[in-house]
């Protein structure tokens, strides 16, 4: 049976039988796949560096076996594609990782090919892994402004001073009130504009937010993607993210 090699970060991991693991991996050359994996949960030292591996948010180099007609494949060997130094250690890190995965979760419902995809998270990753902490606060924003441009409703900084209500339903800033609720002005709006220009996430600490505003951004990033993203529903994680970044 032929295998192919890639990358991959690890969106989830369930408990199977005694020792085994079902795991969903977004993948550099498949896309979204699950995986059921055995011998992975066992007592010894060895099991538990075994499962240290298929932690949510993990980059792994894998080699696979792919058959477009199975639901689910299998790993033949996999190991760390790049071991973080903080993310699994950092509570304020790890907390941004598990709002990041829960977003991928919900955006990535197909086993679509996305390479490109693929390279900004892992990239996106080991930024936050890096990070400093004034950094930190403000990446789950960063991020998820910049992950939907990948599912074609991206926002586009055209702010100014006489455009700056932004409509969350259409991703523009308008000078008009739109006829429904889902717009963001003031100092909201204006914040957004200033994090649609960060090029580099380490540019992240010249903008300071406080916590209000940090939390109605979230807020309103949870309805811009609700909106545009089928069954999108409500983030389990970011309450944990909010409490843990105040």
């Amino acid at each position: 049976m032929i295998t192919f090699k890639t990358k991959g970060l690890v969106l989830k991991t369930v408990k199977y039988g005694e020792t085994s693991v079902i795991v969903t991996v977004f993948t550099e050359l498949f896309g979204t796949q699950t995986y059921l994996q055995n011998g992975v949960r066992t007592g010894n030292k060895k099991g538990q560096g075994k499962a240290n591996l298929f932690q949510p948010g993990a980059i792994l180099d894998l080699v696979v076996y792919h058959n477009e007609l199975k639901n689910i494949q299998r790993i033949k060997e996999y190991k760390w594609g790049f071991l973080y130094q903080h993310i699994f250690f950092d509570v304020y890190k790890n907390a941004v990782v598990l709002f990041i995965v829960e977003l991928l979760q919900k955006c990535l419902k197909l086993p679509e090919a996305n390479a490109e995809l693929y390279y900004f998270i892992e990239d996106a990753m080991i930024h936050l892994d890096e990070a400093e902490d004034p950094v930190v606060a403000n990446y789950p924003l960063f991020f998820a402004l910049n992950l939907a441009n990948f599912f074609g409703f991206k926002i586009y900084d055209d702010y100014e001073l006489g455009n700056n209500i932004l409509n969350l339903q259409e991703g523009v800033f308008q000078k008009e009130y739109p006829l429904h609720q889902s717009f963001i002005e003031g100092d909201l709006s204006y914040t957004v504009s200033q994090l649609l220009k960060v090029q580099q996430p380490s540019e992240l600490s010249q903008i300071k937010l406080n916590r209000q505003t940090r939390q109605s951004l979230m807020h309103s990033l949870e309805l811009f993607y609700a909106l545009h993203i089928p069954e999108f529903g409500h983030m389990r994680t970011l309450a944990v993210l909010q409490e843990v970044l105040s």
